[in-house]
């Protein structure tokens, strides 16, 4: 888990105005305010956070077939909302929402991010520089979930809704996480 001052620095690391600036801050915000595993953030469709009101949105989330509903951050939702519009397919309901910038390999952009890439050119990368590693603080993507979970207990959320923003079967590895 990061403690405040850290999750804030690795939040603002992506610096500037560039396509690639922005989704790195846009994906940064996702995993530490939503706790979503990486694997569901390269699998978000745009709808998500297209079919509802401002700040009534809701990403759907599952792993081995179960769905869940988590609550979109404004601030998450605020960056999301502008990039996609930056990004020219805020129109594509039933598109990925994350998407390459760039693909030196096959040029293909309307594809899934890959989870690898999000973990080593995204979390670790911006990690690295403002002094986050994970051989001093045990810092992976988990932690992002881990933070997100212990963040919304310190704001009063009750356990058991997190433990369903998370996806838990039992309580016990919520406990754990925070």
């Amino acid at each position: 888990m990061l403690s405040d001052e850290p999750a804030r620095a690795l939040l603002t690391a992506p610096q500037g105005e560039s396509l690639k600036a922005r989704w790195d801050r846009a994906i940064l915000a996702t995993l530490a305010y939503h706790g979503i595993r990486r694997e569901e953030l390269c699998k978000l469709k745009v709808r998500e956070i297209s079919s509802g009101r401002t700040g009534c949105c809701s990403f759907a989330l599952g792993k081995e077939e179960k769905v869940r509903y988590v609550p979109v951050g404004m601030k998450a939702l605020r960056l999301l909302t502008e990039q996609l519009k930056v990004a020219g397919h805020k129109e594509d309901l039933e598109g990925l929402l994350f998407r390459p910038v760039r693909n030196r390999v096959t040029g293909e952009l309307n594809k899934s991010l890959h989870p690898g890439s999000v973990y080593q050119d995204i979390v670790k990368r911006y990690g690295t520089e403002v002094g986050i590693t994970e051989d001093v603080r045990e810092f992976c993507v988990h932690s992002l979930r881990a933070t997100a979970a212990t963040n919304a207990l310190a704001h009063g959320a009750d356990i058991a809704q997190v433990q369903e923003w998370l996806g838990h079967a039992d309580i016990s590895t919520t406990r754990a996480d925070v």
